[in-house]
C-alpha cells in the first residue's frame, strides 16, 4: 500500500479536525482490538492553547539526550500527514505509514462495523500507538488534538502531564469562557498524575488546580515550582537560565525565539523531571545539547534572506499576540510586510488587530483550506484595522508572497537597503504556514 492510497482512504472519514465526537468509544474499541498498545510505554501529555508542537519536540529532544527511545505524536502538519507520528524524533517514511495503517485496517473495519466510524483523528490516534509499540518506544510524547477530555489521545491516562496557557479558541466547541476551556483541557488530568502548569489566566488556573486536588495529582506551577530566571536574546535564539523542579540549569540556549519559547522551555524541561522522578537535577550537558538540537519547523522560521521571511503559524489571538512580541523581542526589522491567510471560524479581527503595530503594511490572500477565509473577505476586516494604503489584496498564496516581497524590496530600497531593516512574515494559520513553506521551498 502506497501513501497516496492511505490518504484516499482516509479522506472518506470524518475529516474536519475543528470538530469533536464526545466519546472515546471508538479509540477505546480499537486499543482493545490491537491489545492496548498505549499501555506497552510510558507517556506525556501535552495540552494547552498554544505551545503544544513546539513544548513536544522539546520534551522529546530530552528524552533522547537521556538515551531514551521515543515516539512523538503532534498536530496538525505542515507539509505531509507522516510528520504527526515521529520516532527518535524523525517522521515516519512514506512506506512506514502505508505499512502501519495497513497494519491496523481490519481492526478499523470492526469498530466501523459496531456503529459510528472512526474519525481521521482517531484513526492517525491508534497508527501512533500502534507504531510506538511495534517500535518498540520507551516513552510517547502526545500533543492533544483539541480539548483534552474527550480527545483521541487521552485513553494514555499519562502519568506526566503538561498544561500550557489556556485561552479562548475553538469557540464555541470547547467553551466560550476561560473556565468552560480549562475544564475540557483538565479531562487529560487522571489520578496520581504528576501535572505541570505553565502560567495560567486565574480562571482557568482555579480550574485545573481543583482538578488535581479531586484526582490527587501533583501539581509544580510555573513562578513557584519552576520558572525562568533570566532570559537573553542571543543569535538565531535565547539563552536561558531555568529553575527546574530539582536545581537550575544555566546558559541553556535554545534556538528558537520569543518569550513564550522560553516559557515553553521551562515547561518542558519540568515534565522531563517530572517523568524521571525530579529526585536531583537533570544531567546539565544533556540539558543543554538537547534544548541546543531543537527546532520547531513554522513557528517564528525563517525561511529565506534577502529580504528575510518569516514563517509562524500563529492562528488565535493568544498565538498572535506571543508572535508580535517575539518579532519585536528577536529581530530588528524598521520594515515589516505580513501576508495574512486565515480559517473563517477563527477570531480573525482581534488577530489582526494585534498584528496591526508591527507591520508596514499586509497582504491578504486565502489558503487551500476548506475552511479559509476568502482574500477578499479578509481584506474588508482588515481595512478596518489597517489604512487602505498598507492593504493588498491577492487571491492566490504564490501571488501574495511575490507581492510581499516585491514590497519589502521596495521598502529596503526606500530606506537606504539596511541589512536586515524589512522583511516578511507569512501567518494567520497552520496550512498557510506549511503551504508557504512549501512554496518557498520549492523556489
Amino acid at each position: 500500500m502506497t501513501l497516496e492510497r492511505v490518504l484516499a482512504s482516509l479522506a472518506g472519514r470524518y475529516p474536519s479536525e475543528d470538530k469533536m465526537i464526545p466519546d472515546l468509544l471508538r479509540i477505546q474499541q480499537l486499543c482493545d482490538l490491537l491489545g492496548d498498545p498505549q499501555k506497552a510505554y510510558q507517556s506525556v501529555h501535552l495540552t494547552g492553547t498554544n505551545g503544544k508542537t513546539s513544548t513536544a519536540r522539546m520534551v522529546d529532544a530530552l528524552l533522547r539526550q537521556f538515551d531514551l527511545r521515543t515516539g512523538r505524536y503532534t498536530s496538525p502538519h505542515l507539509d505531509s500527514v507522516t510528520e504527526r507520528i515521529c520516532l527518535d524524533g524523525e517522521p515516519l517514511s512514506e512506506e512506514q505509514f502505508a505499512d502501519v495503517f495497513e497494519e491496523i485496517s481490519p481492526y478499523l473495519s470492526l469498530v466501523d462495523e459496531r456503529g459510528t466510524a472512526m474519525t481521521f483523528f482517531e484513526v492517525l490516534t491508534g497508527m501512533a500507538f500502534a507504531a510506538f509499540a511495534d517500535a518498540p518506544v520507551d516513552v510517547a510524547v502526545l500533543e492533544v488534538g483539541l480539548g483534552g477530555l474527550w480527545d483521541a489521545t487521552n485513553v494514555v491516562q499519562a502519568q506526566t502531564c503538561g498544561i500550557l496557557p489556556i485561552g479562548l479558541d475553538h469557540v464555541p466547541l470547547l467553551g466560550t469562557t476561560l473556565e468552560e476551556i480549562a475544564t475540557e483541557k483538565a479531562g487529560i488530568i487522571h489520578s496520581g498524575a504528576f501535572v505541570v502548569l505553565a502560567a495560567q489566566p486565574p480562571e482557568a488556573a482555579a480550574v485545573l488546580l481543583a482538578r488535581c486536588v479531586e484526582v490527587g495529582a501533583t501539581v509544580a506551577r510555573e513562578g513557584l515550582e519552576f520558572s525562568i530566571l533570566d532570559r537573553r536574546t542571543a543569535v538565531g535564539g535565547q539563552l536561558l537560565t531555568i529553575q527546574g523542579l530539582a536545581g537550575v540549569y544555566e546558559d541553556v540556549f535554545v534556538p528558537l525565539h520569543g518569550p513564550h519559547q522560553a516559557q515553553n522551555a521551562a515547561v518542558a524541561l519540568a515534565c522531563v523531571e517530572a517523568f524521571f522522578g525530579a529526585a536531583g537535577p537533570l544531567d546539565i550537558d544533556s540539558v543543554r545539547a538537547g534544548f541546543a538540537s531543537v527546532s520547531s519547523p513554522g513557528r517564528l522560521e525563517v525561511v529565506r534572506s534577502s529580504p528575510t521571511v518569516i514563517v509562524d503559524a500563529a492562528h488565535n489571538p493568544h498565538g498572535m499576540a506571543a508572535t508580535v512580541a517575539a518579532l519585536s523581542d528577536g529581530f530588528a526589522f524598521t520594515h515589516l510586510v505580513a501576508v495574512v491567510a486565515c480559517l473563517a471560524d477563527k477570531d480573525v479581527r482581534t488577530m489582526l488587530e494585534l498584528l496591526e503595530p508591527a507591520v508596514t503594511s499586509i497582504v491578504v490572500t486565502s489558503n487551500s483550506s476548506p475552511r479559509a477565509l476568502s482574500a477578499d473577505a479578509l481584506a474588508t476586516l482588515a481595512l478596518e484595522v489597517f489604512d487602505e494604503d498598507r492593504v493588498h489584496v491577492e487571491d492566490r498564496l504564490d501571488d501574495a508572497l511575490d507581492r510581499a516581497v516585491a514590497l519589502a524590496d521596495e521598502e529596503s530600497s526606500e530606506f537606504g537597503g539596511a541589512v536586515g531593516g524589512t522583511g516578511v512574515l507569512v501567518t494567520g494559520s497552520v496550512v498557510t504556514a506549511g503551504e508557504a513553506r512549501t512554496l518557498l521551498r520549492v523556489r
